[in-house]
């Protein structure tokens, strides 16, 4: 009787489960940004809360947390675009030599001129072929990336809501539960708040190290757009495992493009280094147990993440594994069956 009450208890937390699941894919154009909102709530929270312990109300610390935050991406921006458009600028200068050196390699290589310009031919006729196809995936572009303005938009109302008055809000809604629930879910908010929080600081950390150090690779090596590229290292640090292998390629390939082999060798190397400290120094002692998941899960989370959701799942997908996974560790045992005492 006890192991059929438990399979049946199975079924049904089974059916729930994708029941929520269908209803949160269904609805994800509002919970994408709801999650990353409760994102940039853990970064600014803990300033916050500073604030407020040192007599500060909550309208004002609310204020001037957020208010510093917009002025540091303001301050990002203005740093990054003066240098991105002097590096695009001799990044074009140095392509007529890369491509002149890449020629030299294929005629080294046996082919002839003539072969040459009729793979050029064909590339050419087939980007002319697939001309349609190219703009409709301009449009579908353009659709994401309003998208994606408008869900950056709502999670920075929803974070600036959630640090002035999440709590309060996070506990009206645990009182419109059962009385027998509150307690778990009181509980399982504050482990999922703690280990994302944990996760968010924590992968920034990282990730400022790692921009830090090659982008001052990249500077002293004169690569071109070195600042973008560092803070596209900083960026890749939230997709683990393959942001930063991505993000190595694509500091490589400027590199080789502008200064040739021996330079984008030596940015490998770099590359490599500082990901080696990051994995066995600096992400051991930052994580914690906030992201202690073997990389084939990880690797996984983020391909079903970028399957259903797109570049966006798959960011989201480390943290949202992590904090399932702390659910499922901190879940509290059910109580053993015993069997009944014999006369």
């Amino acid at each position: 009787m006890a192991a059929t009450t438990r399979a049946w208890r199975a079924l049904g937390v089974i059916a729930l489960t994708a029941v929520i699941v269908w209803l949160l894919w269904f609805a994800r154009s509002v919970v994408l940004p709801v999650i990353l909102g409760v994102f940039l709530t853990t970064l600014l929270l803990p300033p916050a809360r500073w604030l407020r312990a040192r007599g500060m109300g909550r309208a004002l610390s609310t204020a001037v947390v957020c208010v510093g935050g917009l002025l540091l991406g303001g301050a990002l921006v203005a740093l990054l675009v003066p240098p991105t458009i002097s590096g695009i600028t001799q990044l074009r200068d140095s392509i007529g030599k890369t491509l002149d050196d890449l020629h030299s390699l294929a005629l080294s290589l046996g082919l002839t001129d003539a072969t040459i310009d009729r793979l050029i031919t064909q590339a050419r006729q087939y980007v002319t072929e697939q001309a349609q196809q190219i703009a409709t995936g301009a449009v579908t572009g353009a659709r994401v990336v309003v998208e994606f303005v408008i869900g950056a938009v709502l999670a920075a109302i929803l974070a600036i809501y959630f640090v002035h008055g999440g709590d309060r809000l996070f506990a009206w809604l645990v009182d419109l539960l059962p009385a027998a629930a509150r307690p778990r879910v009181r509980d399982g908010g504050r482990i999922v708040f703690d280990v994302v929080g944990r996760y968010i600081r924590g992968v920034a950390l990282v990730g400022l190290v790692d921009g830090f150090f090659i982008g001052l690779a990249l500077w002293l090596l004169g690569v071109p757009i070195a600042v973008p590229l560092a803070v596209l290292t900083f960026v890749g640090a939230f997709l683990p495992v393959v942001g930063a292998f991505l993000a190595g390629l694509l500091a490589a390939a400027v590199a080789f493009a502008a200064k040739g082999w021996a330079v984008a060798l030596v940015v490998v190397a770099v590359t490599v280094a500082v990901q080696q400290l990051e994995g066995h120094v600096l992400a051991p002692q930052i994580y914690g147990r906030a992201l202690d998941l073997p990389g084939a899960v990880i690797l996984i989370a983020i391909a079903l993440g970028g399957v259903l959701a797109g570049i966006t799942g798959a960011f989201l997908a480390a943290p949202i594994v992590s904090a399932v996974v702390a659910l499922l560790r901190h879940r509290e045992p059910e109580p053993e069956e015993t069997a009944p005492a014999r006369a």
